[in-house]
């Protein structure tokens, strides 16, 4: 430009910076331009954006810079030939410097020329060609960045360009403002949550993955459990050869009815004492309350309570039936009404597994429409030697090698019942010798047994379970109460059991008047305990769920017995010096030591070492015992134990069973008057463990009687007093005054003062007491020279 074109444009205001004299871009600088909010759009880009985001920015903040690089140097290197060009037309041709507002002009002109050139053109018009030249140098650098982060990890960028998430005129595309950034921060969020969201599901599919990858492998070590265990249990596909015939699983189980555990320790029983020996047993098993027959028995053969099984007593009444349970009546009991579970030989026929039961309670029912292949009547008179014919008949029968018909196949389970110890034992008692004589044959014909078995070289081949229901107790008209006493009968509509008593009131609210009354009684004769049946019967006794089961019930101690006087009239019996019968009794407490069953086995079944020990156990798990051993699927029941059983040890034969006291001690008047414990010797010789019991009867049966009746002719030799104990002849001449102690109201408090013996050492309270304590010095002295060899042995 002139100089007189220059001065003239300074006079007008105008300056080299103008926009239109100094550079294109210099507009910007001192206006609101999208070059602003692109700045503005930037810092909240890229504080809104990852990593990967941040990333590819930087590298379009470099490659700007680089491009400005590169364009300055240009412009340097283009002027510098334009300097040199000049100087060469100066030298040459002697023309002025080029002027510097032209220089600008042609830079200017690479731009736009129409623009800068136009001279109609105005500073607006020059702004939108130059926004326009920048959007087209941004839209290159975007394709290109676009085609960059295709494959790279620029990827979310790209996904952001295509979604339209970026507007031109940004950082990664042209300068303007973010008229979505409110939006863009929303989906930001939203991108957040739904990471959160994603992973929370991700966790949560994790933890469902490895759950039931733990519940498979739980369930897959069940298997593997099972099956091991399965293995080890015989199978119904296992034969062993006797040497002349195979035998599938077979296993014979005999009950011996009212056999106590400890008449093993008797010396009478050789070969139960060495098939202990061989076999594995615990010190005893624990029957099923009620411990009488056909309630056991049927436990036995079910694996279930008595409650459970519906057989809650050898008489009962049926409120729903409307009908009387009586087991000596066969029309009754054998109906399969009354038989709820599934006894073996049933389980066993429907599953193909044949069996013969000889006379086992229950098996002539026809319960469940099922029979046993061979099942043989009951009769209590058939002898012994007859028994163990009739199980080695079963075992002769030909086996899987024979192609006899089906129906004389060999049966894999055979049980047998043997009732002669429990009648005995009733007839003459437990400690009689009568019962003494029985049990040896008992285990006579056990040993028969066992050597047919040898014989046929079937002791390592077939199992052999023996097996009792309950226990026996010594009583006698001593141990008696009658129920008249206890309860008014006018209120009851049915009693069921026997020796103990179940009540059922004619109407509902009498029953806790029944109950009242015969819990007062308790007071005065602590014999026996009462109950309710829905609200303190005890736990352990299984004695509740059934509505066979009385609502009210009157337990006794061991070795007595509750009786109407219609059955037997207890004063009259004492005046008249009148023995009762039975001798012997059962169906008390089954945790009672009185009513110890015994359980042995030994065979295939039971590969343990000999004289193996059990811990005790109850009777509902013989039936698991049972089908485990031939490989039978048993039926759901209340055992648990299964084969292989776990023993503890070996039996130690310098520790003998403990023996019970039989018949229990039963103190004299004075002693429940003044609610004394007397400390008594057991009267059996084998023991040396005294009991302390506070037992007494009501002052009205005439207590004082009892030391005058004669023993029964059929006591043995060993001590068994038919009164309760000979020992209370010592008292018997201060008992005429007996009658008066309970009306003294002050003789309860006497154990409380211990000065007012000494202040009536005079009286007959202190002599009695002085008497008795002698005595039992004396017994005890007596007892310590026959331990010690100072005396002589009864």
């Amino acid at each position: 430009m002139p100089p007189l074109q220059l001065n003239a444009a300074v006079e007008k205001g105008r300056s080299l910076l103008s926009p239109l004299s100094y550079d294109d871009d210099a507009v910007s600088l001192h206006s609101r331009s999208e070059q602003d909010t692109d700045s503005e759009d930037d810092k909240i880009l890229a504080a809104a954006r990852n990593s990967r985001e941040l990333r590819a920015r930087d590298r379009m903040v470099l490659m700007e810079e680089d491009e400005m690089d590169q364009l300055v140097l240009d412009s340097r290197a283009q002027q510098e030939r334009q300097r040199r060009g000049s100087s060469l037309q100066r030298r040459g041709s002697n023309l002025a410097l080029p002027n510097p507002i032209q220089a600008l002009r042609n830079y200017g002109k690479t731009l736009s020329e129409s623009a800068i050139h136009d001279p109609a053109s105005s500073v607006d018009d020059l702004h939108d060609e130059k926004r326009r030249i920048r959007r087209n140098r941004r839209k290159a650098r975007k394709d290109r960045l676009l085609r960059d982060a295709r494959d790279g990890e620029d990827g979310e960028l790209m996904h952001e360009m295509e979604g339209g998430t970026i507007k031109d005129g940004s950082s990664t595309g042209e300068s303007s403002d973010r008229d979505d950034s409110e939006e863009l921060d929303r989906q930001h969020l939203m991108h957040v949550s739904g990471a959160k969201t994603a992973k929370t599901r991700r966790w949560r599919k994790c933890a469902f993955i490895y759950t039931t990858i733990a519940i498979a492998l739980a369930l897959i070590l069940a298997l593997a459990w099972k099956v091991s265990m399965d293995k080890k249990r015989p199978t119904a596909t296992q034969l062993r050869s006797n040497g002349t015939a195979l035998f599938a699983p077979t296993t014979l189980i005999i009950s011996l009815d009212g056999f106590r555990a400890d008449f093993l320790t008797r010396g009478i029983t050789p070969r139960l004492n060495a098939f202990i020996k061989e076999g594995v047993s615990p010190l005893y098993m624990t029957p099923s309350f009620p411990s009488v027959t056909f309630p056991n028995h049927y436990t036995l053969a079910t694996g279930l309570y008595p409650e459970s099984h519906g057989l809650v007593g050898n008489t009962f009444w049926d409120p729903a039936l409307n009908e009387e349970f009586y087991y000596t009546d066969p029309a009754r009991s054998l109906n399969p009404k009354w038989w709820g579970g599934e006894p073996f030989w049933v389980t066993a026929e429907l599953q193909g597994i044949r069996t013969a039961v000889h006379m086992w309670p229950g098996s002539e029912a026809h319960i469940h429409n099922m029979d046993p292949s061979f099942l043989d009547k009951y009769n209590g008179d058939e002898a012994l030697p007859r028994k163990v014919d009739r199980i080695l008949e079963f075992i002769d029968k030909p086996g899987l090698e024979n192609p006899e018909p089906a129906k004389q196949l060999r049966p894999q389970i055979i049980a047998a019942y043997v009732p002669n110890v429990d009648a005995n034992g009733h007839r003459y008692g437990p400690n009689s010798t009568e019962i003494q004589t029985t049990i040896a044959e008992v285990d006579g014909m056990l040993n028969d047994l066992f050597h047919g078995l040898e014989q046929r070289n079937l002791t390592n081949i077939v199992n052999v379970i023996i097996v009792s229901d309950h226990g026996m107790a010594t009583t006698d008209v001593s141990r008696m109460i009658q129920v008249e006493d206890l309860v008014d009968l006018t209120k009851v509509a049915h009693l069921d059991g026997w020796p103990l008593v179940g009540i059922r009131p004619k109407k509902p609210e009498d029953l806790q008047v029944l109950y009242e009354q015969a819990a007062e009684k308790v007071k005065s004769n602590p014999n026996f305990d009462v109950y309710l049946r829905d609200k303190d019967m005890p736990e352990r006794f299984h004695f509740n769920k059934n509505d066979r089961i009385a609502p009210l019930w009157i337990i006794p101690k061991a070795g007595w017995a509750i009786v109407e006087k219609a059955e037997f009239n207890i004063q009259e019996a004492k005046a008249k010096n009148i023995s009762y019968h039975p001798r012997g009794l059962h169906g008390y407490d089954h945790e009672h030591p009185l009513m110890r069953a015994i359980f042995v086995a030994r065979g295939p079944a039971f590969p343990h070492q000999p004289h193996s020990k059990l811990e005790t156990f109850q009777n509902i798990n013989v039936y698991n015992i049972l089908c485990d051993s031939i490989g039978m699927n048993p039926m759901p029941n209340n055992g648990t134990l299964r084969l292989p059983l776990k023993i503890v040890g070996l039996h130690n034969a310098d520790i003998p069973l403990e023996q019970p006291e039989d018949p229990v001690p039963v103190s004299t008047v004075e002693e429940v008057t003044t609610k004394m414990t007397a400390t008594l010797p057991i009267s059996t010789p084998s023991s040396t463990k005294p009991v302390t019991a506070t037992i007494g009867v009501d002052p009205v049966e005439n207590e004082p009687k009892r030391p005058t009746r004669p023993a029964t002719p059929e006591k043995s030799k060993e001590p068994q007093p038919s009164d309760g104990s000979e020992k209370t002849e010592l008292d018997k001449p201060i008992e005429p005054e007996k009658p008066k102690e309970p009306e003294k109201p002050e003789e309860p408090k006497k154990p409380e003062e211990p000065e007012k013996p000494n202040e009536d050492k005079s009286g007959s309270w202190w002599s009695s007491f002085k008497g008795s304590w002698d005595w039992v010095k004396d017994q005890f002295n007596e007892l310590v020279d026959k331990v010690t060899g100072n005396g002589s042995q009864p």
